[in-house]
Parts: C-alpha cells; structure tokens; sequence
C-alpha cells in the first residue's frame, strides 16, 4: 500500500515537473518548439499571403505546417493561437527610401485573416495597400489590443465596425487619405489609451473635442496636421484626466484661447506647433500657471508676440521649451535663467533682440539652446567664456546662427566638453579660432561660414577626433594647414573651408587619415599639380577644387575612382588636356580653365553641365544628339566661350527638364534649329556671339517659362512684328537682348505685355518707326521689386552700360535697362518713358528722334545712364535733370540743344565732352559763356545736314584734296551702310572719352 501511494506521488510529481516545463518554456524569437499552430489560422494566413504583394520577399519563410516558426508571427505559448502580426515596413524611408519603397507590401487585405480570433497585435503600417478601404473585418477581431496602420495606404471611409474593438489600447491610422464625416465610432473604444489621427482631415468634424473628451482612458493623442480650425466654443471643461500627450501641431485654429487646454493639469507633454496661433506669449504662459506637470512644452511656427519681456515667469517645472518660428520680439528676458530643469530651449526664427542675458549660465542642466535666426547682438564671452556659475557645463548643442553677434570667440570654449554640435555662421565673428577648440573631445559639427574670422588654424583642430563635419568657409582665415592639422581627424565626414586663402602643405605620398563624402577647399592654394591624395577619397559624393592654382593635367584615376560623386566642381584652374566620357556625377563644373579637344559624351543622368570657358572645339553633335533617343536629365547646359562650330544640332527632342542654355561666345553657323522649340522647361537662352543667321522659327514660342532670351551679335533678319509672339506667349520675360543683328521694321507694340520685362536691348539693328508710347507702362522698370531677385535663378547676360560690356550675373536680376541706340527710329521721346521710376540705364543714342527732353525726367531718380547723342532734339535741358543724383554717366552731344546748361551738384562733375556738339548751349561746363557769347552763337548751322561729326576742328582745317580723299575714300561708304556709319561714330566717341574723360 505504501509503495502504490509512493508511485502515485511520483507520477503525480513527474507530471506536474512536465507541466511546469511546458508552462515556463519561452518563445524564442517567434517559434514554440512545443505548441503546434492552429490549421485553420495556419490556412487562414497562407490565403492572405496569396493576396498581397510582396515585392522584396519578406514573408518567405511562411511555409510548412508550423506556422508559429513563421517570421513576423507570434503565437501564444499555452493556445498555439495567433496572437500578434507585425508587418510594418522594415525600412526606414529617411535612410533608405529606394528600399523602403521596394519593400512595401501591397495588394488586398484578404477577410481570411477574420479566423484570427485570438489575435492582439497588428501592424501593417508604412504599405503600399493604396485605393483599398480598411477592411470592415477589423472589427471582428474583438481581442485586439493594437492596430497601426499608420502610412499604409489604405484609403475612403473609416469603417464604422471599429467600434466593437473595445479592448483596444493604441491606434494608428496617421497619414491616410480617409474621409471622416464623423467620429461616432470612436467614442465606443473605452480602452483607448493612444490616438494618432494626424494627417486626417477633420475640418468636417466640427464636435472632434466632444468625442475625444468621452475616452477617459486616453493618454497620449496626435492630431497633428488634421486641418483643424475650431473647436465648439462652449466646452469650457474636458475631462482628459489621464492625458499625458496632446499634439496638436500643424492646425490652423481661428480660436486661440484654447480655454478647455488650461485645465489638462496631468500635461507632460504639449505640442501646439504651427497652429497659426496669434496672440500675446504671456497670455499663454499665464494660463498655464496650473499645469504643474508640463515638461515639454513645443510652441513653434505660430505668431506669438509679446509686448513685455516677462512672459516666461511661470511654469518654472518645464524641461523642454520650443517657442521657434514666431514673432516674439523684444530682448530675451533674463528671467529665463530661473527655469533650473530646463534641457530643452529653442526660441530660433523670432525677432529676438539685443545681448544674451547673463542668466543664461545658470542654466546648469541645459543640454540644447538655440537662438539661431535672430537679431541678437554683443558677445559670447559671458556664455562660453570663464563663470563663477555652472557655465551651462552640460551643453551639448549650441546654435547662436544667423545673428549679429560679434567679438571674438572665448579663449575658454574648451572647457565646455560636452558640447557635440557648435553652430555659429552668419555672425560678424573676428579674431582667430581659439586654440582651445582642441579640448571639446565631444565635438562633432563645428559650423562656422559666414563671418570674419581670420588668422591662422589653430594645430589643436588635429584633435579633434570625434569631428564629423567642419564648415569654417567665407572667413578670412590664412596661412598654412599641414598634416598635424588634420592628424586625428578619422571620423571627418564633411570639410567645407572654401573662400579662404589657404595652403595645404603636406607631402606629395601624404595619405588623410579620413575618408570624406563632401570636400571644398574652393580659393585654397593647391596647386600646381593635381593632388595625389585624392586618389584615398573613394566616398566622396561633393567635390570643389574650385579656384585652386591646379595647373596640371587630370590623371587618369581620377574619372573612374569616385562611384558615388554627385558633384564635381574644378573650375577657375588652369587644368588642360581632354576629357573622356563623363557618365560619374550629376552635376559637373569644369568651366574656365584650358580643356581642349572635342566636347565629351554625357550620360543622359547629368543633371548640369559647364564646360564655359575652355577651347573645346568641333561640332555639338556628340554631347547633344548621342542621348537624342532617351530622355535626359539635363537642367543647366552651359558650353559658352569656346571655338565650337558647325550647326547647332536639331536632337533637342528630349530635353524637356532643360532650364538653361548657353552656347554664346562661339563660332556657331547656320539657323536656329526648330527642335529647340521642345524645349518646354526653358527659362534661359543665351545664343549670342556666333555666326547664327536666318529668322527666328515661330517654334520658340513654345517656352512659356523663358525668362531671359539673348540672341545679340549674330547675324539674325526679319522684322520684329514677326515675333510678336514674344510679347504674346513669352509673359515671363525678364530680360530681351537682341542687339547687333539685322532686325528691321518697327517695334511691335506687343512687347508692352512683357510685365515682368526690366532689361530690353535692341541696339545695333535696322529698327524704324516710333518708341511704343506703351514702354512706359513695364511695370518692372516702374518701382524696384524684391520679389525680382527671388525669381531668378543662376541666369547672365552681357550688357553694355556706360559704354562698356560688363557680364551681369548675380546682379542681373537688378539692373533695369532700356537700350534702343544705333537705330532709325524717328519721332519724340515718349513723355510716358518718365514713369519708368527704377530704370537705371538709358541709351537712345544714334538714331533720328526729334522734339525735346521730356520735362518730367528729373523723376526717374534711379538712373545711372543717360545717352541721347546723335539725334536732332531741340529745346533746353530740363532743370529737374540736375536732381539726378546718381547720374554717372551724361552724353547729350550732337543734338541742337540750346539755353543754358543746367546748375546742380550732379552737373558739375560731367565735362564739356557731354555736351559737345550743341551749338547754341552756354554754361559750365562749355567755355561759353551766357551772358557774354551766347548772342554771337551761329545758329544757322545746318546740323541736321552734317550729321554733327562735320563740326569738328579737324574738318575745318582740312585740305580740300584731303576732304575729296578722306570723303569719297573712308566718309563716303558710310552714307550708304548705316551700321558702318554708326560703328564709325561710336568708335571716335568712345576714343573721344578715353582720351578726354
């Protein structure tokens, strides 16, 4: 009898062992070595595999009978029944976005997966399930206790089955296009603890808080971006007991009391981000006395304002404090230094002005501060500098950018060696970079450009063995940087020192102990020979070389060593040799320097192209028709200023991204293909100083977004009312330069359309007729337009003002200009040319206009330019032109002006020689003298008979055999060939100023 209970208690003890063993055994990874999954949830998950894509594989191990084995399954350890499905994307689209999409599952969520009654988890977030509604099945699934399908495609009507999911705790459905008509459904999920709704219209939704007010267990809610505006006015109280979380961010409330927000005292963290707020900050910070628990507070993007500096008083328990992106003015309150918790603060892109408060330093928990993008003057020594308080010795990103601080920076920076991100460009920083930035061992972007540091770098950069970017470019930073400099430097990323008048003095079998994804060392002394060391750099994807005394022939190496180059810039050297194919790099500057031979093949990837500036020779067909049966990435092509020939190519059917061509400054022949007219995207043309010829074709009318059109020094005919479609389809034109061709007729009236016109030159052609009484109405040449200068890209263009050609590029977008000389136009001077009130260069010269200077000229106040000479006006010079303060340049000579010349400040400093050729004006700075000679002038000179040339003093003591010879022998062709004629008279003008002015 004993042994039998004995055996029993055994077999008892043994099962139980077995039980406890089955119990306790974990689940590792996803797979049960002891419970067998369930068949009909095992068919249930293969059917909803069939169903979907799955572009990269992810669901291969979904075979066998095993289905708790299976990846992105998990199964509960006793049942054997599914409990959790996780299918999010498992790629990061920031880092990988060409894999992230690569990866996303899609197709049709199969109602199979409804067999999965036991299920808790499921995420199917960051997909590709577009123009699929969610499945109303979902709400089937009465165990659910989490479902993210945040940025998964899905689409239409939120089912209203949701709302038997009562035992759901987190839900995202954030960053889909759904209609919501209401939010009935959500009021039933009781056991809401999370919410992320943002990026979902609910500007439909006017009783959106009422709903949310009913879930009494909800912690943390995300509206972010929802298009809310308003809110029902009466709720005065919610009953958000346990909300920790509100992000509200990106909205556009027209209500901005927010008085039911006050009341959430159980608030740690606060998001009211760009929400178009606008009212004083320290009526905010007042009602939020309260809120005992907040911690972070983001505020940025509104219009917060302020009239007194002590809006930051209250709340002293915050720990995270973003008010960035506002409007708040005035001086940074020195109160801010009692908030000791804080270890968050951005009041960055405010109008924040005068010195930092000294307060600043007892701050001793703050790890992030940024006050970049205001207008904060004075120093930073007080700061960073030696304190008898913390310092702020736990600093560990520091932005003070954009600024107007000054000074020099603290000998002691050193001593803050926390610090990880230091970023203070675009100051009026001077003096040297002080030797202690060695010290900050936790430094890794040191972001200095923009300011007036100068003297040498200091050797202790070499110890800087954290540094993953350095960006110390426009400075005035000099001397050597040898290999101590850059000893330690193995984690260097990013180098940008351009501009600064540098010399790297290492040896020439010097290998850097980093490797770099962006290098510029644009204006350092480089040079002559290329550098060896580059050939160690097979990560970089930035290159500028730029300006840097490189006199040598590239090697070979260097076009094939650098895979992941995206740009590559080695203009302003004096490199020569030939180029091979270029199918490496997206964007590529080789431009001044002395490349020979013919143009290289281009990859159609290229995406912008200068090789201006070089002697490549031979035709364009290989760079342009090569690719001319695939389309091309090509935006900026610029092969101006070499001895290219031949006939521009007509393969520019695949062009449609190009934006800008120059092929100027060649010797290109023949017609304007009219494939160029493809070009859709075009904002800038530039064919001027060829040998091109023939009328203009009317495909170009096709670029509607062009911009700039220079087609001056060729040899184009026709009228100009045949292309009046430059007025008509061409609206954005800013620029025309068309000077130096065979136009002739009149002056289409069109033109006058061209709003956004501000530089016109039609010089040097066979124009007739009247100026167009309508040129007074550009309204770009009638006030000055900041706007002008936002809207212009990289363009140029080649201007003669004040009697010289000047190459116009960053400042082209404010030059105002109107040049209409060596013409035959006839007719006054339109008295509406005055209401042109920014213009600032105006050549009517050389041409046949009549009557007298417009009374109201002294109101064009911008103008720099004034050249009327050879005509046949009459009249007196108005008085108000002495009001013309930045007049620089007058040339009145050769009219029939008469009276005297008017007194004024600005008059005083043009010489006779702006006068010349007027018989019957009197005054300075004429040796005429008003009231003495002005009666014994001859005024029966017929000057329109002579031209004005015949009045020199050289012409009168001439022989008459010298007149006969000189007339019949050099004068006499130029009355039968008026571009002679004008180039002539130009010619001794221009001579007459060089040798007199």
């Amino acid at each position: 009898m004993e042994k039998k209970k004995t055996s029993a208690w055994v077999v008892l003890l043994h099962w139980y062992l077995s039980l406890a063993t089955t119990i306790s055994t974990p689940c590792h990874g996803n797979r049960n070595p002891v419970i067998s999954c369930r068949e009909r949830e095992r068919e249930a998950l293969l059917s909803f595999r069939k169903s979907i894509t799955d572009p990269s594989n992810q669901l291969s191990s979904w075979v066998g009978e095993e289905c708790c084995k299976w990846k992105r399954i998990s199964c509960d350890n006793l049942t054997g029944h599914v409990v959790k499905l996780d299918l999010r994307n498992p790629k990061d689209p920031n880092t990988a976005f060409d894999a992230f999409n690569q990866s996303k599952l899609g197709g049709v969520i199969n109602d199979s997966l409804s067999e999965l009654k036991h299920l808790r988890y499921l995420d199917l977030s960051f997909n590709g399930f577009g123009q699929n509604r969610i499945p109303s099945f979902f709400g089937c699934l009465a165990n659910l206790r989490y479902l993210n399908l945040g940025y998964s495609g899905f689409e239409g009507a939120i089912p209203p089955q949701l709302s038997n999911l009562s035992n759901l705790r987190y839900l995202d459905i954030r960053g889909l296009d759904l209609r919501v008509d209401d939010l009935e459904w959500l009021s039933h999920l009781s056991s809401l603890k999370f919410l992320d709704m943002s990026e979902i219209s609910l500007d439909a939704v006017p009783n959106w808080l009422q709903v949310m007010n009913i879930l009494p267990s909800l912690s943390e809610l995300h509206l972010s971006g929802c298009q809310l505006h308003n809110y029902d006015p009466m709720i005065s109280y919610v009953n958000f007991s346990s909300l920790n979380v509100l992000d509200l961010s990106f909205n556009n409330f027209t209500d901005s009391k927010f008085s039911w927000l006050y009341n959430l005292t159980s608030l740690v963290n606060l998001n009211l981000g760009s929400c178009a707020i606008q009212v004083q900050i320290q009526v905010i910070f007042e009602k939020m006395i309260h809120m005992s628990n907040l911690r972070n507070l983001h505020l940025c993007g509104n219009k917060f304002f302020n009239t007194r500096s002590d809006w930051l008083y209250n709340i002293t328990s915050l720990e995270k404090l973003d008010l960035s992106q506002n409007q708040i003015r005035g001086v940074l309150p020195s109160v801010i230094g009692q908030f000791s918790q804080l270890t968050y603060l951005d009041l960055s892109k405010n109008l924040l002005e005068g010195k930092l408060p000294r307060s600043l330093v007892n701050l001793c928990n703050l790890q992030h501060l940024d006050l970049s993008s205001n207008r904060l003057e004075g120093g930073i020594n007080e700061l960073l500098g030696q304190s008898s308080a913390c310092g702020i010795k736990n600093l560990q990103f520091l932005s003070l950018a954009m600024n107007q601080l000054s000074g020099t920076l603290p000998d002691h920076l050193g001593k803050h060696e926390k610090i990880s991100v230091l970023i203070l460009h675009s100051n009026k920083f001077s003096g040297p970079i002080p030797e202690s930035i060695g010290k900050l061992s936790s430094l890794k972007l040191l972001i200095l450009f923009d300011n007036k540091l100068n003297g040498t770098i200091p050797e202790s950069f070499g110890q800087l063995s954290n540094h993953e970017e350095i960006d110390i470019s426009d400075n005035v930073l000099k001397g050597s940087v040898s290999y101590i400099h850059l000893s330690k430097l193995t984690r260097l990323k990013n180098f940008s020192t351009s501009s600064n008048p540098l010399t790297l003095n290492v040896s020439s079998n010097w290998v850097p102990p980093f490797r770099l994804q962006n290098l510029k060392m644009k204006s350092w002394k480089l040079g002559p020979r290329f550098p060896a060391w580059l050939q160690s750099q097979d990560e970089l994807q930035v290159l500028d070389l730029s300006n840097t005394s490189i006199s040598d022939l590239i090697p070979h190496w260097f076009w094939t060593h650098f895979p992941k180059i995206r740009q590559l810039d080695l203009s302003q050297n004096q490199i020569r040799g030939s180029i091979p194919s270029l199918s490496f790099v997206r964007e590529v500057n080789l431009g001044s320097n002395n490349f020979t031979g013919p143009l290289p093949n281009i990859s159609s990837t290229i995406s912008g192209l200068d090789l201006s500036n070089n002697a490549f020779s031979g035709s364009l067909d290989l760079i342009v028709c090569e690719q001319k049966d695939r389309m091309n990435d090509l935006v900026i092509l610029d092969l101006s200023r070499n001895v290219l020939s031949g006939e521009i190519p007509d393969c520019w059917m695949n062009y449609s991204n190009l934006q800008m061509l120059y092929l100027g400054d060649n010797k290109l022949t023949g017609n304007v293909p009219s494939s160029l007219g493809k070009l859709s995207s075009l904002q800038s043309l530039s064919l001027n100083k060829n040998n091109l010829s023939g009328s203009l074709p009317f495909s170009l009318q096709s670029f509607k977004e062009l911009e700039l059109l220079d087609l001056s020094e060729n040899h184009f005919t026709g009228g100009l009312p045949n292309i009046r479609y430059l007025g008509n389809t061409l609206y954005k034109l800013k620029v025309i330069v068309l000077r130096s061709n065979k136009f002739d007729g009149g002056i289409p009236q069109e033109l006058c359309h061209l709003n956004f016109l501000h530089i016109l030159d039609l010089a040097h052609n066979n124009l007739s007729g009247h100026i167009p009484l309508c040129f007074g109405n550009f309204s770009a040449m009638r006030a000055q337009d900041s706007t002008r200068v936002l809207n212009f890209l990289s363009e140029r263009a080649s201007l003669v003002t004040k009697r010289k050609a000047y190459e116009y590029s960053k400042t082209l977008a404010l030059v105002t200009s109107m040049d209409l000389s060596c013409n035959s136009l006839s007719g006054h001077i339109p008295e509406e040319l005055t209401n042109l009130y920014a213009m600032r260069f105006l050549n009517l010269s050389y041409n046949q206009l009549r009557g007298k200077i417009p009374e109201r000229i002294g109101g064009l106040t911008s103008l720099e330019t004034l050249d009327i000479s050879m005509n046949k006006l009459t009249g007196a010079i108005p008085h108000g032109m002495a009001n013309l303060t930045f007049l620089s340049h007058l040339n009145l000579s050769y009219n029939h002006f008469s009276g005297r010349i008017p007194k004024g400040s600005q008059f005083q400093t043009f010489t006779a020689l702006s006068f010349i050729g007027n018989r019957d004006l009197c005054g300075f700075p004429l040796t005429v003298n008003c009231s003495e000679d002005y009666n014994a002038v001859d005024t029966n000179v017929d000057n329109d008979k002579n031209g004005g040339w015949i009045e020199m003093k050289w012409f009168y003591l001439s022989t008459p055999l010298g007149f006969v010879v000189g007339f019949w022998g050099v004068l006499g062709p130029l009355a039968f060939n008026r571009a002679w004629r004008c180039a002539y008279y130009k010619f001794f003008d221009d001579l007459k100023y060089k040798v007199f002015g």
